[in-house]
């Protein structure tokens, strides 16, 4: 039985780092908001991707400090095992404790929660059932403007569908009940390396199989061999420059053969307990709409006008994974301020695509923003003419000597006539935390020369992004 229609400002469609942000910030601009979710307030990032898996990465990293390095320290760490129902419980409750702060958030800024399955009827009315494929309506929402905010889903290997045991994605990679002996990782953007650094760390045998040709491919290409010289000390296999064709469930898990890209007809056989795919996303809108509604899609996501993020239907927007690349929750959030602030008759900044900070999170970490020389390259520009590059490695830092974390570097791109940051690319510890800063300067325009004559404290391991921008001038004072 449909409930009385309910009418509000704003619909959104999705609880996630796109929707529920959107929520808050259309409520403090005076809107009447409504927010559908089916699952649970956080979205995939709160309680099935950001956050969980950065609480497994650390209990990771401590892990195999206790394990690998406690000696080097002078500390006595003998027989250091773990539970791994303990590691897997630790990081659901960091999960929950976040998701409950959703919910309060929502109550203190007074946003109505729906729980169930929306569909989108026609502009300004969405329903929302108890099942996704629909049914009884539960309630009838009606609006002056609704927002996309669903997100993504994994996507699947041709012909080889998840079936959540032997071939499963991210979402069964942080709950396995059970520690697979060996783990087979196809995919080596983001969501794999973090997988194959924490899966490795706790003792499993892990082999990644990415088709491009490194680690990482849209880093720096400085970057993707130091983490694959990394991973390989830490003993995970790799195999770049392969393609997976064909997948088999054995009875002890899986079989995979692959084969050469740049070698025709040479494959190898990989075995393994199970199977994780991290070849990346497409949007998740399945039942959302009908067809007929008329909302364009390009490239298994819903296309949008970047400038207001409506789509092709007026009064419909969408914003986040939803609408493309890049898939990320810092990306999401700030489309989702941008959208509802316009919505308010404000005039926001505009997102700046080409300053998007990324970030990978495992040991060692990496973290960039703006342009890699390979793209440089291809834009016709020559290394000295047109761009000048400084690199400072971590090994020369003293911080990260006393803190015994010397892998890595920080490497920064300037323009070569007007010193302008161009790229900033780091590997190393907690190189995620220094990001900011260059963010910040790429934001203010700043040139490398600005970032020399900023103070950076002694001792830091903000002082290599110091170190690095005096080597675009080749000036450096400590290596």
């Amino acid at each position: 039985m449909v409930s009385t229609s309910k009418e509000f400002d704003l619909v959104i469609i999705g609880g996630g780092p796109a929707g529920y942000i959107a929520a808050i910030r259309a409520s403090q601009l005076g809107m009447n908001v409504a927010c559908v979710e089916r699952d649970r307030l956080g979205g995939v990032c709160l309680n099935w991707g950001c956050i969980p898996t950065k609480a497994l990465l650390a209990g990771a990293e401590f892990y195999h400090r206790l394990k690998h390095e406690s000696a080097d320290w002078g500390i006595l760490a003998d027989k250091v095992s773990h539970d791994w129902s303990k590691v897997i419980g630790r990081s659901r409750n960091v999960a929950s404790t976040l998701n409950k702060g959703v919910h309060g958030l929502f109550k203190k800024n007074k946003i109505s929660h729906f729980e169930g399955h929306a569909r989108i009827v026609k502009p300004g009315v969405v329903e929302v059932y108890e099942k996704p494929e629909g049914g009884e309506v539960k309630e009838k929402l009606k609006c002056s403007n609704i927002l996309i905010a669903t997100g993504a889903v994994p996507r699947e290997l041709p012909g080889t569908p998840f079936d959540g045991k032997t071939i499963i994605s991210s979402k069964e990679a942080m709950t396995l009940e059970d520690q697979p002996e060996e783990l087979l990782i196809v995919g080596a953007g983001a969501i794999g390396m973090e997988f194959a650094y924490f899966y490795n760390a706790f003792g499993t045998k892990v082999t990644i199989v990415e088709m491009l040709d490194r680690l990482l491919p849209i880093e720096d290409e400085e970057v993707s061999k130091a983490i694959e010289k990394s991973f390989k000390k830490q003993g995970i296999k790799i195999y770049t420059g392969h393609k997976t064709t064909e997948v088999k469930k054995t009875d002890d898990g899986v079989e995979i053969t692959i084969e050469d890209v740049k070698k025709e007809g040479k494959t190898t056989t990989l075995k393994g307990g199970k199977l994780l795919v991290a070849i990346g996303v497409r949007g998740r809108y399945d039942g959302l709409f009908d067809d007929s509604l008329g909302i364009k899609l390009f490239k298994d996501h819903i296309k949008v006008n970047r400038d207001t993020y409506q789509t092709s239907v007026r009064g419909i927007y969408a914003v986040g994974d939803v609408n493309g690349p890049p898939w990320l929750a810092h990306v999401a959030s700030e489309e989702a301020v941008v959208c509802v602030e316009k919505l308010a008759g404000h005039k926001p900044a505009a997102i700046d695509y080409d300053s998007v900070p990324g970030c990978t999170y495992c040991h060692p970490q990496v973290a960039s923003l703006g342009k890699t020389e390979q793209k440089l390259r291809e834009e016709g520009l020559e290394a000295g003419k047109d761009y000048k590059v400084g690199k400072f490695p971590f090994m020369a830092s003293g911080k990260a000597q006393a803190m015994g974390s010397t892998e890595g570097f920080v490497k920064i791109i300037k323009d070569a006539k007007y010193g302008e940051i161009l790229g900033v690319h780091m590997i190393g510890e907690n190189v995620t935390e220094l990001l900011a800063e260059m963010g910040l300067a790429r934001r203010l325009e700043a040139t490398a020369e600005e970032v020399i004559h900023t103070m950076h404290a002694h001792p830091t391991l903000s002082e290599a992004i110091h170190e690095a921008a005096l080597a675009t001038e080749s000036r450096t004072l400590n290596f």
